[in-house]
């Protein structure tokens, strides 16, 4: 039994094969089959065990070694690390010390952010590798053993008992059953019941039995290493990495764009090289938001700390944006929209008085020491198990696979043998002794249960040691829904969510499950639309329409859910992905959020971006609520930045090639990029409007919104620098300044007020763009940001009514420019309102009336804030 050729069996091979078949197959000889059923089987020797492990490799996964510097590095390149780079650089040159530390720390910080996320696929690995056997007991040169399970090789025979951890995927040949806990693999929420020529998978348990089991694939061609290819595999880049890099290059084009204008001209104009270099320099650093990455990431860890208090926490940053533009929910059944606890319904009695003695036979053929599921969901329903201490067990027969029931002998009080047996239902009703007509309404009520989703136990017991059997009734069992399942998924659904549930049970319970709880009883049985031939990665147009108009998927393997996954991420959809196992490790990873429920496996909790620590998903639906209050933090800073960078770079080089003159001084430009900053990071305290449907990043959107405000800006501050510009030319408004003000008007002045204004103008501006509504309207800003903006109002105020760093303004002057200011804030309002009313598609505004009925209309559409 020398192997020439290395064969990789797959599991629907090893499922449909005969023993026979696969003993061909793995080259075990033609009397290798024969030889294990008449218990004279050698098993492989050392030497040809040796030669299969240098042909397959050893039993485990593959792990890929990553060069952790090239990581690090890879963090360092892209245009936003390049303008952060850029900005260092020149903030060094200049000789801006405490700017080069600031922005070189900014610059790591996010390179860590990054590289820490590349992590997560390595920690989700090492957990999968975490489930698999260590040891395991193996038959070679005719003699039992146990070795390191890595070192099994197809062809092995092992032995699989109580407790173990199935090393490989075997194909079982010698042995009566094994009741095999596979949930964390396939989702099912019982073990299942293996006899002979069943196939069973690496990294399930062993609950109950002793079998023999012919290794058919070891490694990643086993079940669980497809699955730990896949996890390998998936992954995608956050929206709001995408977002963070297109906002990046239109910023970094602007501005070099401009500066090269502006270089140009003054060169010609006869400039200074070094000293127009210097103040470019200066204007480049101030204007472009190098803090703009650091910023959303420091939004999203003070949310993560509020989401943690939420029962939800955060593993990777980038979730929280994502969740908020979650659209569709894929959620686990067992454990998340049910109870996983195996409940018993009322009975259908037959020939049983009442309930109870139902009830009590059913439990008298139990065992509760052997922890079965079925077993305890019974003594569970009896009410008071201390009943059963006057009953003694004398014998207990364990559900086997090949008879498909349990049995016990018990003696009464009396003294008298009774036999109880519980089962499948059309095994119990075979046996009984019911009439035609009987076991014909048995069958109708079995039949009827299924379709509803129940499992079903028959139930008969014996008074002359089974020659007769009495049918007492059958047992309706299920894993009931939670009881804020139905109440969570029509809140999640408020929210916009389409909510799918995904199952590893069959489409009739997923289907009564679904139907109670609201999610519609369309249910695709995965198995039959995904088969051996499917691309996840290619799934043709038809088949992905079905997946997205389906309710949901029942008997679904971990290939099935990442298919589901990416087929609707393929339909442009942001997709959130429940799960607690193994099985569920490469779809968590793949999904837009991948979510661990409480509960779930270290491989699950690795994969995911969110883990839940309170059974349920109403957790996710708060983690929902404050991620989009989140992300409308982000967006705002984002519009309110794109249009300050406007403001500032295009202001001053309009104002350089009109008037030849330098509006700001490189102090002013450095002071104002401070003043600019500080309030800003209290916008991650903010209140927001939370939207009652997903929120996605609108780049598009969001740069034009922020042009048509940042040019506005630019209008805005133009224009008094126009007029003071103007008063200084003029000799008449010169001598009234004088007389009235005592103050004559000239550059230095102007540029004190262009500074002011472009403070003033700047937290004013913030004002309009944290929220979509008027800015009479609620919510109103948080008090951390109201605060900030007031105490550096007041800081500028000073410098400029004190002479501080820039020339001293008159205070009559200093309140002119805040009238000036507050007048524009409200138009800038009316104008943004307007704009977001004409993108949605509505009837313009055409006067203030309009303007004031919109906030109303508003407020009623997003009543809940925070």
């Amino acid at each position: 039994m020398t192997m020439t050729a290395k064969t990789i069996i797959t599991n629907d091979q090893a499922k449909d094969a005969s023993i026979e078949t696969l003993f061909d197959m793995l080259d075990m000889g033609p009397d290798a089959a024969k030889a294990v059923a008449e218990d004279r089987y050698q098993g492989l020797s050392s030497e040809e065990a040796s030669r299969r492990l240098e042909l397959y490799g050893e039993n485990a996964l593959e792990e890929k070694k990553h060069n952790v510097w090239a990581k690090i590095a890879s963090g360092f390149w892209g245009p936003i690390p390049w303008m952060i780079e850029v900005a260092a650089i020149l903030s060094l040159v200049i000789g801006h010390y405490p700017d080069f530390i600031f922005i070189t720390f900014l610059l790591i910080f996010n390179a860590g952010i990054d590289y820490w996320n590349d992590h997560k696929a390595t920690n989700a690995l090492d957990a999968l590798k975490n489930q698999l056997a260590l040891m395991c007991r193996v038959l070679r040169d005719g003699s039992w053993r146990e070795i390191e399970a890595r070192r099994l090789v197809p062809g092995d025979l092992v032995r699989l008992r109580l407790g173990d951890i199935i090393p490989a995927d075997v194909k079982l040949v010698e042995g009566k059953y094994l009741s095999v806990d596979q949930a964390a693999l396939t989702g099912e929420s019982l073990p299942v019941s293996k006899g002979q020529s069943d196939t069973a998978f690496s990294g399930s348990v062993v609950k109950q039995g002793e079998m023999d089991g012919l290794v058919t694939s070891t490694g990643v061609n086993t079940f669980f290493g497809r699955t730990a290819k896949l996890v390998a595999s998936a992954g995608n880049i956050s929206h709001f990495q995408k977002t963070v890099m297109k906002i990046g290059n239109f910023l970094i084009v602007m501005a070099i764009g401009l500066s090269i204008v502006l270089t140009s001209v003054q060169l010609v104009r006869g400039d200074s090289f070094l000293d127009l270099l210097q103040f470019i320099l200066v204007l480049v650093i101030a204007s472009i938001p190098v803090a703009l990455p650091a910023v959303f990431s420091v939004t999203m860890a003070l949310g993560t700390l509020a989401l943690s208090k939420e029962k939800a926490i955060v593993s990777t940053l980038q979730s929280v944006e994502e969740l908020a533009g979650v659209d569709v929910l894929c959620s686990d059944k067992t454990g998340t929209l049910t109870k996983n606890q195996l409940t018993l319904s009322d009975p259908v009695l037959f020939e049983a008085a009442d309930n109870h003695e139902c009830y009590l036979a059913a439990a008298l053929a139990s065992k509760a020491e052997d922890k079965d599921s079925i077993d305890l969901a019974v003594i569970e329903a009896l009410g008071d198990p201390s009943e059963m201490a006057q009953y003694h067990q004398e014998e207990f027969v364990p559900f086997d696979p090949i008879t498909k029931r349990t049995e016990a002998t018990v003696l009464w009080p009396g003294g008298q043998k009774v036999r109880y047996t519980k089962g499948a239902p059309q095994v119990i009703l075979e046996m009984s002794d019911l009439d035609a007509a009987g076991k014909k309404r048995g069958s109708e009520v079995v039949d009827q249960m299924a379709s509803k989703g129940y499992r079903s136990l028959g139930v008969a017991e014996s008074t002359d040691d089974g020659h007769s059997w009495r049918f007492l009734g059958i047992l309706p069992m299920f894993d009931p829904p939670r009881d804020d399942s139905a109440e969570t998924i029509q809140q999640a659904k408020a929210y916009g969510l389409d909510v799918k549930m995904v199952t590893g049970d069959n489409v009739a319970i997923g289907a009564e499950i679904s139907g109670r709880l609201g999610l519609g009883t369309h249910l695709l049985p995965a198995d039959e639309v995904f088969d051996s031939k499917t691309d996840p990665e290619h799934l043709d147009g038809d088949l992905a329409a079905r997946i997205e108009k389906a309710d949901g998927f029942a008997q679904v393997f971990p290939e099935h859910k990442y298919a589901i996954v990416k087929s609707l991420q393929e339909r442009g959809h942001y997709v959130a992905m429940t799960g607690d196992g193994v099985n569920d490790a490469p779809a968590l990873k793949q999904a837009d959020v991948g979510i661990a429920v409480q509960g779930a496996t270290d491989a699950a909790r690795a994969a995911a971006d969110l883990i839940l620590t309170a059974p349920g998903l109403s957790a996710v639906v708060h983690a929902i609520e404050m991620s989009r209050e989140i992300f409308q933090r982000m967006v705002a800073y984002a519009v309110y930045r794109i249009a300050m960078t406007f403001d500032i770079m295009l202001f001053v080089v309009l104002a350089t090639l009109f008037f030849d003159f330098r509006p700001l001084s490189a102090i002013m430009i450095v002071v104002l990029a401070l003043l600019d900053d500080i309030p800003v990071m209290t916008i991650a305290y903010d209140r927001m409007t939370i939207s009652q449907n997903p929120s996605k990043f609108r780049v598009k959107e969001m740069i034009a919104m922020a042009g048509i405000l940042g040019v506005l800006s630019v209008v805005e501050t133009f224009g008094l620098l126009a007029l003071g510009m103007g008063i200084m030319d003029n000799a008449g408004w010169q001598t009234w300044l004088q007389s009235y003000l005592g103050v004559k008007m000239d550059l230095t002045h102007i540029q004190s007020m262009m500074f002011l204004q472009l403070v003033a103008g700047g937290h004013f501006l913030l004002f309009v763009t944290r929220s979509r509504n008027s800015l009479y309207s609620r919510p109103f800003p948080a008090w951390q940001l109201f605060w900030a903006i007031v105490g550096t109002q007041a800081l500028s105020v000073m410098m400029c009514g004190f002479g501080w760093l820039v020339p001293k303004l008159p205070w009559a002057l200093i309140a002119v420019v805040y009238i000036y200011n507050a007048m524009w804030m409200f138009l800038l309002d009316f104008v943004k309102v307007g704009a977001i009313e004409w993108y949605e598609g509505r009837p313009k505004m055409r006067h203030h009336k309009r303007y004031v009925d919109l906030t109303t209309q508003s407020l009623q559409a997003h009543p809940t804030t925070r």
